[in-house]
């Protein structure tokens, strides 16, 4: 019995390690099973598991901003239209110059990201879309794009600042000032449809040589007050013949600008009409050997010019009287509001 007994306590010890062992061996599993699993997101594990891991990890992440940046892109590509400049020139325009042809350049200067945006815009100007305008429309783009780069100038260096030894010769606010602390307002350089330019060189190259057209110089502001005014709204191609001429009707009307005096027999013309200036650029298109015989040929242009521009009266003075032609001294302060 004791024997019996002995024998039962050992099977029944021997029947509960082997249970025991058993249980352990499912606890240990689980582990390990946790443990192939965790590698599916570690470029580190090997085997064919590893081989299409490590692949996946080499591909580039998406980058959420590309969509974005592929636009940016698209637009940059999207060069400025002829609309969309003049509309934007436009609204500078009616938001900073009067009537009377006077620049509000204090609050210009505030908002000169307007004038950077236009200076952009005919750089990135389409070429094609220039070539294919008609010759009207060309010379009314190159005219705004003048007078854009002239107010750019002027209002990059507003208020004007003078030296005491200037002021003796010019007033604070002539644009002389201006002129003398740039090197030269005429020399300063821009870029239409990516080719550079200088306001000397559009008046010389684009003006007279290739366009021949005298009467664009009335419609350039020079930022003064003896300079053609300038107008509320861009020059266009299907309005360019009716603008230039009431620009030109408009600039001679004034005393300032154009006077005959009759009694003294001396005709005076603008000072941007002499021979030294924009005088010379007449001759070709105006020049006549027939009227003005006793004056330079030069002068007889601009006198042929300008009596289209006249009253009967005063263009018969002209043609059949005799009579000294001098000329108004230049007003060059500026044209401030």
């Amino acid at each position: 019995m004791r024997n019996f007994l002995i024998y039962t306590s050992a099977l029944l010890l021997l029947l509960g390690f082997a249970a025991g062992c058993r249980k352990t061996k499912k606890a240990i599993a689980k582990p390990q099973a946790a443990v192939q699993l965790a590698p599916a997101n570690n470029s580190q594990t090997t085997g064919k598991t590893d081989s299409n891991i490590t692949q996946q990890s080499n591909t580039p992440p998406i980058n959420k901003t590309e969509p974005n940046l592929i636009g940016n892109t698209n637009q940059q590509q999207q060069l400025p239209s002829l609309t969309t400049l003049n509309k934007d020139y436009a609204e500078l325009l009616s938001a900073n110059v009067n009537s009377r042809g006077m620049v509000n350049y204090k609050a210009l200067k505030r908002k000169r990201i307007d004038l950077y945006n236009l200076l952009d815009e005919l750089k990135q100007f389409d070429p094609n879309e220039y070539k294919a305008m008609p010759a009207e429309q060309q010379i009314a783009f190159w005219i705004n794009a003048y007078n854009i780069k002239m107010l750019s100038i002027i209002t990059e260096n507003y208020p004007i600042e003078s030296n005491r030894i200037l002021r003796m010769l010019w007033p604070p606010d002539s644009v002389r000032h201006i002129d003398q602390k740039i090197g030269g307002i005429e020399k300063q350089k821009f870029i239409v449809m990516n080719e550079e330019f200088t306001l000397a060189e559009l008046e010389q190259k684009i003006f007279y040589q290739r366009c021949n057209e005298p009467r664009a110089f009335f419609a350039l502001t020079h930022a003064s007050l003896s300079s053609p005014l300038l107008r509320t709204e861009p020059y266009t191609g299907s309005r360019l013949n009716e603008l230039l001429d009431d620009q030109i009707k408009k600039y001679l009307s004034a005393d300032s600008n154009f006077q005959i005096d009759k009694s003294n027999k001396i005709v005076y013309l603008p000072a941007m009409l002499q021979d030294s200036w924009y005088g010379k650029y007449f001759t070709e298109k105006y020049g006549t050997d027939k009227k003005f015989k006793d004056q330079t040929p030069e002068t007889a242009a601009t006198l042929n010019f300008v009596i289209k521009y006249l009253s009967p009266d005063d263009a018969s003075f002209l043609e059949l009287q005799n009579y000294d032609v001098s000329y108004i001294n230049y007003n060059w302060l500026i044209n401030d509001q």
